[in-house]
């Protein structure tokens, strides 16, 4: 990979977006690159967490690279679209908690990706925004999707229309992001943390509740909760259920 890092550690998987010359801007190449990632950890689906972060000090992903976009014709944006919308989907259909460890810009296409994911946190030199608007488009990579679903239509209106960009204070008071850490070194560790925490629980358990609320969240409640119950079944059928609820009483009869 030129411009993926990934590692697997201890109870984690760190991706990294490493371009950090042109602040991690993704353009087809980078794209194909996340594709191919997140394509085998899906095909994997060893449920490990797995952590999206930026090379770098500035910028998580400071956006689509502006300077291969600039001549593309309406067919060739599409397909750009496209490979942009399905990084977004493979990241929901990962069956892992996807954490975005934001570690400065995360601009148009750097902000959809963090709204793609299941948990952001930030450090205070985070800026979260859809500036599109400015140059003559629209989201691409799903923020007009996914930012209504996150912050609410009318905060979302607000920032795709004027496309304002906003730090990590504002973020965290609209609910774009979990949690904002002083330094880049003590978001690192608290998204560490996190995964290692979720890795001690049940992954089978783990994914089917990403699952549960992934493909509820779309319907009416009955519907969402027919899934729930299918979800719950499950588990019932999963050896790991039986041995973690064995070890429990175990434990409290001690």
């Amino acid at each position: 990979m030129k411009n993926i890092i990934f590692e697997k550690n201890e109870g984690y998987s760190l991706l990294t977006i490493n371009r950090p010359a042109v602040l991690n801007t993704l353009n087809t190449e980078v794209l194909q690159e996340l594709q191919e990632v997140l394509s085998s950890l899906l095909a994997l689906g060893d449920g490990t967490p797995l952590i999206v972060t930026g090379a770098g000090e500035k910028s998580f992903v400071a956006g689509a690279d502006i300077e291969e976009m600039r001549n593309k014709t309406p067919g060739e944006a599409r397909e750009f679209a496209s490979l942009g919308h399905t990084v977004i989907r493979l990241l929901e259909k990962l069956p892992q908690p996807v954490i975005a460890a934001v570690n400065g810009f995360a601009l148009g296409g750097g902000c959809e990706l963090a709204l793609a994911c299941d948990i952001r946190y930030c450090s205070e030199n985070a800026r979260f925004g859809q500036p599109e608007v400015s140059l003559g488009i629209t989201p691409g990579f799903g923020g007009s999707q996914l930012l209504p679903r996150i912050v609410g239509k009318a905060k979302a209106a607000e920032l795709l229309y004027t496309g304002a960009v906003i730090d990590a204070r504002e973020a965290a008071q609209i609910g774009l992001v979990n949690l904002v850490l002083p330094t880049n070194e003590v978001l690192m560790a608290t998204a560490i943390n996190t995964a290692q925490v979720i890795a001690k629980n049940s992954s089978y358990a783990v994914s089917l509740s990403k699952n549960a609320m992934n493909r509820g969240l779309s319907l009416e409640l009955s519907s969402g909760l027919a899934i729930e119950a299918d979800c719950f079944a499950l588990c019932f059928g999963h050896g790991e259920q039986q041995t973690r609820m064995n070890a429990f009483i175990a434990k409290k009869k001690k």
